[in-house]
């Protein structure tokens, strides 16, 4: 059973609710400097362009395949990798970048962000949800969490 408990010990089986996991994206675990999510990326959808200008992320594929894309800018992708089960994807800050599943199952991988990117426990079924929470600022990390001190927003294409 995985719940998110805030910056308190906490140990599941990331693999089986990884691959269990048929949401855009649940928040697994809130730590004090870093967070893990659980996505799940229909067939011929992405995780959307983004950069993240101050933070770093993890990304490892338990299900699926994909094809992944980063770049110094949103139109320069320079760099591009298929992927697939057991794959890890490192995002530095400030890198656009996107994952598209490019298979015929959903695309099921989890993502370690430095710091912590969203609200804890936040689960959003889908892309719209979790677009339209970062929108109106349901989706915030929580205040005991360690942010660096000049706030950037992330960037969506």
């Amino acid at each position: 059973m995985m719940t998110d408990n805030g910056p308190q010990p906490s140990v599941f089986d990331l693999e089986s609710a990884t691959t269990q996991n048929d949401t855009y994206r649940t928040v697994a675990w809130s730590g004090t400097y870093l967070q893990v999510t659980l996505m799940s990326i229909d067939v011929g959808a992405s995780i959307g362009l983004e950069a993240h200008p101050e933070t770093d992320q993890f990304l490892r594929l338990d299900a699926g395949q994909g094809r992944v894309v980063m770049g110094p800018a949103k139109d320069e992708l320079t760099y591009a990798q298929d992927v697939a089960d057991g794959w890890a994807i490192l995002i530095p800050a400030g890198t656009w970048h996107d994952v598209i599943n490019t298979g015929d199952v959903p695309m099921r991988l989890y993502a370690i962000y430095a710091p912590v990117h969203h609200a804890p426990g936040k689960v959003q079924p889908t892309a719209a949800d979790a677009q339209r929470d970062e929108e109106s600022g349901a989706d915030e990390p929580p205040a005991w969490s360690v942010q660096p001190s000049k706030a950037t927003a992330d960037e969506h294409a």
